[in-house]
């Protein structure tokens, strides 16, 4: 491993001005950049531990109805909040779904937002990889493209992003807030990810030094409370990453859908937002028939960088199903296998 400095400051400003400099890294929970450090795919010259900063593991209530969730809150006690559960159950359920139970006590929010690609090529130094080398090329085209995007990628770069978090955060209009040097700006979360492009390097709209430091979700979130999932298909029940996954939530008026949420996970470098799927929902009447147009939607645009168009499909039938849980309605309770196609249908409910 690398030689690196340790920092660890005592406010924001003083995060941020120690961070400026070129090779620095934050370190909240560490569960993702240890690991990268260890193999070497990560060799920061510097961390900055923020994992003590105060304020920033606050849940507050904002004056307009919505929340603010500080950085350093960490996964489990987000999810495990009865009320924030309540209010936003398809993220309470996307928590619970990601890694073990002794990562998610550990992990914090604002690190989840910033995870890096579980692309094999990425994580082995010896592979070329414009993520972790821009410009070296990308070892991932030809190779095993099970976990590769169906959408948004190009030549440079097929990874996927690989949180469950952030994908109902993306349907639900979460906003960001980062600290810089220049002061604190919000940015919309649609925005604080990025496509590969021409800089796949640049995985998101930070500047060097600026520190997510909260999110916030709109007052309107709560709206869908009553119809909202999150369904996640992967290799193993357990401590895996999504090979597909989808958030869906509706706001039902008249027997008909007055509004759909839809986001789709690990099949873009980015939590994927479908608003042609939304706005086909919106005003209809819901059902098989909606909801197979609405996924067909959804995936239009998608294409397969290898052997992977299966992936394309599935990610079709797991947004329909996301959509036919959710109008079934949110169990009051979590099931025992948060967000598994496994789970007990509703009305079987395990643990609160």
């Amino acid at each position: 491993m690398k030689r690196f400095d340790y920092v660890r400051p005592a406010t924001v400003a003083e995060a941020v001005a120690a961070a400026a400099e070129p090779g620095a890294a934050y370190l909240a929970g560490g569960t993702n950049l240890l690991d990268l450090m260890k193999s070497g795919a990560a060799a920061p010259g510097r961390l900055v531990d923020v994992s003590r900063l105060p304020g920033l593991d606050r849940i507050e209530e904002l004056p307009d109805g919505g929340l603010r969730i500080g950085a350093l809150v960490r996964n489990a006690d987000l999810a495990h909040d009865s009320d924030f559960a309540r209010r936003f159950p398809a993220i309470a359920e996307a928590l619970l779904s990601g890694a073990s139970a002794q990562l998610r006590n550990a992990a914090t929010v604002g690190g989840n937002l910033l995870q890096r690609t579980r692309c094999a090529w990425f994580a082995d130094p010896a592979s070329a990889c414009n993520r972790r080398a821009p410009g070296s090329g990308c070892d991932a085209r030809g190779g095993d493209s099970r976990q590769q995007a169906v959408l948004g990628w190009n030549e440079a770069c097929v990874a996927t992003h690989p949180s469950d978090f952030c994908v109902p955060l993306a349907a639900l209009d979460a906003v960001v807030e980062i600290e810089g040097r220049a002061g604190r700006r919000a940015v919309a979360f649609e925005d604080f990810h990025r496509l590969p492009g021409q800089t796949p390097e640049r995985e998101t709209t930070l500047a060097q030094g600026e520190l997510v430091v909260a999110l916030r979700l709109p007052a309107g979130a709560e709206a869908f409370s009553a119809n909202a999932r999150y369904l996640k298909v992967r290799e193993r029940t357990s401590f895996a990453f999504a090979v597909v996954s989808a958030a869906a939530a509706l706001r039902l008026e008249g027997g008909r859908i007055a509004e759909a949420r839809l986001a789709l996970g690990g099949v873009a470098a980015k939590p994927w937002r479908c608003p042609e799927a939304e706005a086909l929902l919106a005003g209809r009447p819901p059902g098989p028939e909606a909801f197979r147009q609405a996924a067909e939607a959804a995936l239009a645009e998608a294409r397969a960088p290898g052997d992977n168009a299966f992936k394309i499909e599935l990610a079709r039938r797991t947004a329909a199903r996301a959509l036919t849980l959710a109008l079934a309605g949110t169990p009051a309770r979590v099931p025992a296998l948060p967000a598994s196609p496994f789970a007990p249908v509703p009305g079987a409910l395990v643990h609160a």
